[in-house]
């Protein structure tokens, strides 16, 4: 079992950057592929970027693609979400991840352990 804690999230200008970690304690968190996820009012949790076991491999939403970058450090059981160029849209609840598997998942369903998220605003 994991437990993930996700921080750095906070209020933006259009335009801005945030950086979004997700400190992973219990099992190594090499063991799983890691997910970001996102979830606004009245909308359902779709994936914002995800990443494989050894970093090797990332996928992105398209929403996000060239504006978000998805990374990991194993020797400190953390995962990153740089974000920038952000956008009022991007506003959300962030969650992070994680996933017992080889392959890379867009699903919430296919995802076994949550962080209980970080609000992340961005104003317009």
């Amino acid at each position: 079992q994991v437990q993930l804690v996700e921080s750095g999230g906070g209020l933006v200008q259009a335009g801005g950057s945030l950086r979004l970690s997700c400190a992973a304690s219990g099992r190594t968190s090499s063991r799983y592929a890691m997910g970001w996820f996102r979830q606004a009012p009245g909308k359902e949790r779709e994936i914002v970027a995800a990443i494989s076991r050894s970093g090797g491999s990332t996928r992105y939403a398209d929403s996000v693609k060239g504006r978000f970058t998805i990374s990991r450090d194993n020797a400190k059981n953390t995962v990153y979400l740089q974000m920038n160029s952000l956008k009022p849209e991007d506003t959300a609840v962030y969650y992070c991840a994680a996933d017992p598997t080889f392959r890379i998942d867009y699903l919430p369903h296919e995802y076994d352990y949550w962080g209980q998220g970080t609000q992340v605003t961005v104003s317009s």
